[in-house]
Order: structure tokens, then C-alpha cells, then sequence
């Protein structure tokens, strides 16, 4: 019996010494690193404290990933920047219409109703609609056709030259969505997760926009309607402004997660090469968690 309880006390001790509510910088990162070891794939991962620029995770930060449609967050930027610019307004409406040309042979494609995430805008095929309109469905819903819409209309070269802008090196936004011959040939947008996270930290107190233009963006991203990845486990009506993406066995999440005392931070989480949806769907649940927790123990 007594043998019995030292090991029972044992087990309580070494629970004590791995805690799932970090307290620590080195104990949370060993605590995603843990987590994220435990699924098939590979991943990167990129926090930081918007307050204190000290807190910092990078986990293979430089890695190239799959952009999916984290891609649409750079998107929505280059189209305020550029109404900023006097090209046009946000409110301005143009055709709705569903003919692209590849940037391989310039060969023409459509988008499929069915093998998008937003299928209403197909309703207004040769009517006209707001770029507000098309900026909305694209985050919200992720709406391909209203991405590829929006990147003929700003340049998708302008979209990338946005980001050097701000010191994202490798965010490469070089066509729209279901462009299968640039696929094919390996065109493909790419980000790293260090690039994301400097795209949100610019959201939340950069100069490339205007501070009107920045929330007016993050109003939007807060609308997100797939939130199947970091909210799951935050706590109920968590202010939390992101992105998602998935491809196939690519699952991805980015954003500025909001405390309660006014604090933010930015996180991301990218995947590839990961077969087990809800597995990566599971830990990057668990890891928004411990970065809510961690920042909350300061």
C-alpha cells in the first residue's frame, strides 16, 4: 500500500512539472512542441506578443508551406492599399464573372460551384456587386470566385510587392485559385509562418494602412465563419481575427487572438504532408489554448 501511494504522489508531481497553463516562455514552446509531435506531418508554428515583443515562438518559422487560403488575407490588404492609392473605392461595384486565364499558357478556366466554399456569388454571374462585397465573401466564407475575381482586378504581382513592402520575404501570392495547369507546373502560392505573423503584426500597428483601413480589415477577419481551428477551445465570445486554409492534408490558421485586459497576440499554424484532419484540427485548438493560457499567467 504504501509502495502504492509514492507512486501515486510520483504521477502527481511529474503532472505538476508538465503544465497544460504555461506560466513560462521555454514551457509553453516545449508544450506546442510536444503537442504537435504527436500527429503525422509537418508543421510550423509562429506567437508573439503584441505587447511585450519578447514573447516570441518560432517553430520551423522559415518553412515554405502550401499558402491555401491564407493567401486571401494579403488580398484584402493590396485592395485597401490600392483605394487608398485614389484607384477606387472599396464601395465601387464591378461584373461578377467566372473566366480566368492561367498564368501558364494563358489559357482560360471557370470556377466550379460545387468545389467552392461560397456558392451565393455564383447567383450574381454578369450582375455587378461591391469590392466590399467580394473582399467580405472572400474571408468570411473563403469564396474562390470572389478571390480570383479580386486578384484580376489588383494584380496578383502587386499583391506579393505588398508584402516586401512590409518585410514579408516569402509570401508569394502569384495567381488565383484553381488555376490546375500552374499547379501542375508547381505555381503555387507559398507563405512561411514567420511572413504571416508579420503580415498580422502590420495589421494590428503597422503604417502600410491606414488605421481606418486596419480595422475595417480586422472587423471583417473577426467575422470568419470557419472556426473549426484555434476558437474551438478559447474561451466563448473570444475576439479573434483570422484566416483559415486547407487543401489537401494542409490545414492551416492565422490571426490575432484578443485578451480580455486588452492584450493580443499573433499566431499561426501551418501543416503539410498531414493526413489526419481532425487530429491537426485538434492540436491547433489545443495550441491557440496554451497560448491564451500562457498570456494570461503573465
Amino acid at each position: 500500500m504504501r509502495s502504492l501511494s509514492f507512486l501515486l504522489l510520483f504521477c502527481f508531481l511529474i503532472s505538476c512539472s508538465s503544465p497544460q497553463h504555461p506560466e513560462t516562455l521555454p514551457e509553453l514552446e516545449n508544450l506546442i512542441n510536444s503537442r504537435v509531435s504527436e500527429i503525422e506531418g509537418t508543421f510550423g508554428i509562429s506567437f508573439k506578443s503584441l505587447q511585450d515583443p519578447d514573447f516570441v515562438i518560432s517553430i520551423n518559422e522559415d518553412e515554405r508551406f502550401h499558402a491555401a487560403s491564407t493567401m486571401k488575407t494579403p488580398v484584402i490588404m493590396e485592395l485597401y492599399r490600392q483605394a487608398e492609392q485614389g484607384r477606387f473605392s472599396v464601395q465601387d461595384s464591378i461584373t461578377v464573372q467566372n473566366e480566368f486565364v492561367s498564368i501558364v499558357d494563358s489559357s482560360t478556366f471557370t470556377m466550379s460551384v460545387s468545389e467552392d466554399s461560397e456558392q451565393d456569388l455564383y447567383s450574381l454571374l454578369g450582375k455587378k456587386t461591391s469590392l466590399y462585397h467580394l473582399a467580405y465573401e472572400m474571408i468570411t466564407r473563403s469564396s474562390n470566385l470572389a478571390t480570383n475575381i479580386l486578384i484580376d482586378f489588383l494584380d496578383a504581382k502587386k499583391v506579393t510587392a505588398a508584402m516586401r513592402e512590409i518585410g514579408a520575404d516569402s509570401i508569394e501570392v502569384l495567381r488565383g485559385v484553381e488555376d490546375i495547369k500552374a499547379y501542375e507546373a508547381g505555381l503555387s502560392n507559398t507563405t512561411t509562418p514567420k511572413d504571416l505573423r508579420i503580415m498580422f503584426e502590420e495589421l494590428a500597428k503597422g503604417d502600410l494602412l491606414t488605421k481606418e483601413s486596419k480595422q475595417e480589415i480586422l472587423s471583417i477577419l473577426k467575422q470568419q465563419k470557419y472556426n473549426d481551428m484555434f476558437p474551438v477551445k478559447l474561451p466563448e465570445d473570444t475576439p479573434i481575427a483570422h484566416k483559415t486554409g486547407w487543401i489537401t492534408n494542409v490545414h492551416h490558421d492565422s490571426g490575432i487572438i484578443y485578451m480580455p485586459d486588452g492584450d493580443a497576440f499573433v499566431l499561426v499554424f501551418l501543416s503539410k504532408n498531414a493526413p489526419d484532419r481532425e487530429a491537426v484540427l485538434e492540436a491547433s485548438a489545443d495550441i491557440a489554448r496554451y497560448c491564451y493560457d500562457f498570456m494570461n499567467n503573465r
